[in-house]
């Protein structure tokens, strides 16, 4: 819903989206484009978050000499940063197959553009492999990296409105006296910095995404800059705000899920290797 609201042409809302979705390509449209993220998530998440956490311990041992020490808000925001730079290197490819298969049966209506001979609403793409096989073959390693730029503008300020605010709330929510967070601060906390992260980050996610639809049939933008002042010429401020709410509401349970998987993840670890040398 986010890649059609935002990229797509005639969606008035998520609700005109949604029966628009199911009208045309029933239950199987709201899947397309999943098999390749579904298949690079642990590999993405688990590099995301080991970057982010061993940064910590890498600012914390060069301040403090204690890589265990509690990181103050800098260290925090630094390891973000970093993170946030990491990850467009892996998500740029994997986001460009997923929005190109979704957008590939979108109508295009947009007059003194040449397209390309491939009639639009008819798929280019048979899927994912064959997609980044010829995006690669025909675009090149520029082509797979489409839209790196936008990324790299919403992923960095994303993370550090991603993991400072969940540090801020999993402190505020657990109870004093606890060592560490309980699993319902997690949750709690991992959602409220997903609904942040993801609401704040859908200017720079919308130009991410145009720009990485672009070139399914036609090569409309020529970079970041000209997509946002297009777009901004030719809809208004309001474009930057498409998908704002598909956003924010998919933001919680998904970064609920991935925090809590992440900290009970370490705990058992720390579990394992105390009992493994006492």
């Amino acid at each position: 819903l986010q890649t059609r609201l935002q990229a797509g042409q005639g969606y008035g809302n998520t609700l005109n989206c949604v029966l628009t979705v199911y009208r045309n390509e029933s239950v199987a449209g709201f899947f397309k484009g999943m098999s390749f993220p579904l298949a690079s998530i642990a590999v993405y998440s688990s590099v995301v978050f080991g970057v982010f956490s061993n940064t910590q311990r890498l600012l914390s041992q060069l301040r403090h000499g204690d890589p265990s020490r509690t990181p103050v808000l800098a260290d925090v925001a630094l390891a973000s940063v970093v993170a946030g730079f990491i990850s467009v290197g892996i998500g740029t490819p994997v986001d460009l197959v997923k929005i190109r298969l979704q957008m590939q049966t979108q109508p295009y209506i947009e007059a003194n553009i040449k397209l390309n001979p491939t009639v639009p609403g008819f798929p280019v793409y048979q899927g994912p492999i064959h997609c980044f096989r010829t995006v690669l073959q025909k675009e090149g390693i520029a082509g797979i990296y489409r839209g790196a730029g936008a990324m790299l503008l919403r992923d960095v300020p994303g993370y550090c409105l991603y993991f400072i605010p969940y540090t801020f709330f999993c402190g505020w929510i657990t109870p004093d006296g606890c060592i560490s967070p309980n699993p319902s601060s997690i949750w709690l906390a991992g959602g409220i910095a997903g609904a942040i992260s993801w609401g704040t980050a859908t200017p720079m996610d919308v130009v991410k995404s145009r720009l990485q639809a672009d070139g399914v049939y036609l090569n409309k933008y020529k970079g970041t800059l000209d997509c946002i002042l297009q777009s901004y010429q030719n809809e208004g401020l309001k474009v930057f705000f498409r998908g704002v709410t598909v956003n924010a509401v998919r933001g919680f349970p998904m970064s609920s899920a991935m925090f809590l998987g992440y900290e009970l993840s370490l705990k058992a670890m720390k579990r394992d290797q105390t009992e493994t040398n006492p």
